[in-house]
């Protein structure tokens, strides 16, 4: 199946340094997360969020119950990370994120590739109304977390 993409941009009302550090704390991940999800870190490698870190997660989509480990690829403090599954729901999951100063403000990007079991139908008509609500929702939690 050929490569899905989504990509988000949204200014948040803080700084660079900021936004990177509440990204880097898998903690935070719980925050910006759909509650109808039913997210819960597992276990993580590593106490902040860097180049290797494996973060295993338990979370539901449309009630059943999946288990996703990521592993972080990239690392560049704090211009941007990348994560992948390397299992989970997905094919393939590839989420880029990145983080541009805009003078006390900061420009938050989202950049996923993605698979998914079943074709474009499925995610046609399942997936992506699913995970584009996830981001909206996401959108609207960075903003009241981080207007600085």
């Amino acid at each position: 199946m050929k490569d899905c993409l989504i990509r988000r941009d949204q200014t948040l009302g803080a700084g660079i340094d900021e936004v990177f550090r509440f990204f880097s704390d898998p903690r935070n991940l719980g925050e910006i997360t759909p509650p109808w999800l039913h997210f819960h870190i597992d276990a993580c490698s590593t106490a902040s969020i860097g180049e290797g870190t494996v973060i295993d997660y338990s979370l539901r989509v449309r009630g059943f119950p999946f288990r996703w480990r990521s592993v972080i690829r990239a690392w560049d403090p704090p211009f941007r990370f990348v994560d992948e599954q390397v299992t989970g729901p997905y094919r393939r999951w590839i989420h880029e994120h990145s983080f541009v100063d805009l003078g006390g403000r900061t420009r938050v990007g989202d950049c996923v590739r993605y698979a998914v079991f079943g074709g474009a139908l499925v995610d046609r008509f399942l997936v992506r109304p699913d995970v584009e609500r996830i981001f909206d929702y996401r959108a609207k939690r960075l903003m009241t977390l981080l207007r600085a």
